[in-house]
């Protein structure tokens, strides 16, 4: 693997090529976040998408591709992608959660909002909504929810290794620490580990994805309390103080976090809904974006923020 090395183009690119795409930046808690405006500038309903850890907005752009007749608005997290890091507050939960609200509350979005996580981002989404006060949003999507303690996945032993390195990379001298943070091999191995498709063409075009942007991140100090952050909570430690309807689409096949653990998720919303996706892992973004776009939109439609007769004709 070298800086030359060629992946497969995006299976996704020809529909994404279609979406009207805006850019634009916002100073928030010291830093600056940069965002991108896909879709409708005028649709009544806007989605916020929250990208996973160590990604950036381009991870979610192959469903922002199959939705139409939206707004959708997808930052960079502080520290990561084009976003500055926060100087008024760490990279933790807390920091994150605060992000996510003075976000919304800068754009000053007129209509229905709908808040979209994915990964770690349902994690932020969720201890933002746990939080009272300030504008609520008529609707929640998870995407691959983090939906138990990361070291009771069915995977453990992988989290308690990504930990060993994690640490490893604090306690190096910071150029070395740097550096094994952005090793190119480490990156595959866990692209390999996750991927679940048998295709040889997406597996190749994902690995180029996280090659290019899995590494995206502004300092170590970010990713370290990013990291820290994402295996110290779960959404399930908000979920219960969550009172807008909720959507969960979880992957049969998740080494994060297992269907089991989802479906007792759901259980804890006081009203939410569980959309499995089968033969995937925990990169529904990637390999089952339409099937995950046709559950959005079901579900939006079912709120009354979308057109049913629309979701029908892309069914």
């Amino acid at each position: 693997m070298t800086p030359t090395t060629r992946y497969a183009a995006s299976p996704y690119g020809e529909a994404l090529g279609r979406v009207p795409v805006r850019r634009g930046e916002l100073p928030l808690l010291g830093g600056m976040t940069r965002y991108w405006d896909y879709g409708d500038a005028d649709a009544e309903t806007t989605l916020v998408l929250v990208h996973g850890f160590r990604g950036d907005h381009h991870g979610l752009e192959p469903v922002v591709a199959q939705l139409s007749g939206l707004r959708l608005i997808s930052p960079d997290l502080p520290g990561f992608g084009e976003s500055t890091p926060m100087t008024e507050c760490d990279h933790d939960i807390d920091g994150y959660s605060n992000w996510l609200r003075s976000f919304v509350a800068a754009l000053g979005l007129d209509g229905r909002v709908v808040l979209l996580g994915h990964s770690f981002g349902s994690i932020v989404v969720a201890a933002a909504l746990a939080e009272s006060g300030g504008a609520r949003p008529s609707s929640v999507v998870l995407v691959n929810p983090i939906g138990q303690p990361a070291l009771a996945g069915p995977r453990g032993v992988l989290t308690r290794l990504a930990i060993f390195y994690y640490w490893l990379a604090a306690v190096l001298p910071e150029r070395l620490g740097f550096a094994l943070l952005r090793n190119r091999l480490i990156v595959r191995v866990m692209s390999e580990a996750m991927a679940k498709t048998r295709d040889r063409g997406l597996r190749s075009w994902i690995h180029g994805q996280h090659d290019s942007y899995f590494s995206a991140f502004s300092d170590r100090r970010v990713v370290l309390q990013a990291f820290r952050a994402s295996v110290s909570h779960d959404v399930s430690e908000f979920a219960a103080q969550i009172t807008e309807p909720a959507l969960l689409v979880a992957a049969v096949d998740d080494d994060i976090t297992p269907i089991a653990a989802e479906r007792r998720l759901r259980g804890i919303f006081p009203d939410a809904r569980l959309v499995e996706i089968a033969d995937v892992g925990h990169l529904i973004h990637y390999e089952k974006p339409v099937e995950a776009a046709r559950a959005i939109e079901a579900f939006l439609a079912e709120q009354g923020l979308v057109s049913p007769a629309r979701v029908e004709g892309t069914a």
